[in-house]
């Protein structure tokens, strides 16, 4: 197991391959088990074909494949998946924090720890959505953006790094106590 790299620019995590390799191989079954749906669904094996099944599962498998595909290439990638200092903090670990880039710790309302499907996802609130604009496609800011509240909201996930969901909630939950104690 690798350690939390804290240096006093601040806590980089990396990726935990034996984590990633494991999402990866479970990513692989999930299209291999639509692959047989398409293949039913065509009438491969009764000769009728389904069309709903097919569509549904079609669909589903081109965008697993197309995120597995994007997650083997990210492979290469070493640098830190999630970043935190004193003023800022980063992530890569889901789409719409990995577009979003650099998060001022002042602009932060809230943080979270909330279960989705099979992860645990570390939730930040962040207050100030205008001083971020334009840093995410439309799609995505739609996604994050909460027009009751003026608030946007970005998540981050432990499973391809090397420490658990909790471990991170408590990162992120201690490095926006020591910035706020800074100000």
């Amino acid at each position: 197991m690798q350690e939390i790299n804290t240096t006093e620019k601040g806590i980089k995590l990396y990726r935990n391959s034996k984590k990633t390799k494991k999402l990866l191989l479970t990513s692989l079954g999930v299209c291999i088990i639509l692959l047989v749906v398409i293949l039913y669904s065509v009438g491969i094996f009764d000769n009728v074909l389904k069309i709903k099944p097919l569509v549904f599962s079609g669909a589903a498998f081109l965008i697993m494949l197309i995120l597995l595909l994007k997650s083997v290439m990210g492979l290469k990638d070493k640098s830190p998946l999630i970043e935190l200092n004193k003023q800022t903090f980063y992530g890569k670990t889901t789409p719409i924090s990995k577009s979003f880039g650099i998060v001022n710790w002042e602009d932060v309302a809230d943080i979270q720890s909330q279960k989705t499907g099979g992860d645990t996802l570390v939730i930040v609130t962040i207050n100030n959505p205008k001083k971020y604009e334009g840093r995410l496609s439309k799609m995505l800011w739609n996604m994050a953006y909460s027009k009751e509240t003026n608030q946007l909201t970005l998540m981050y996930s432990a499973s391809e790094i090397d420490i658990d969901s909790n471990e991170l909630f408590n990162l992120f939950n201690k490095s926006w106590k020591e910035s706020t104690s800074l100000n």
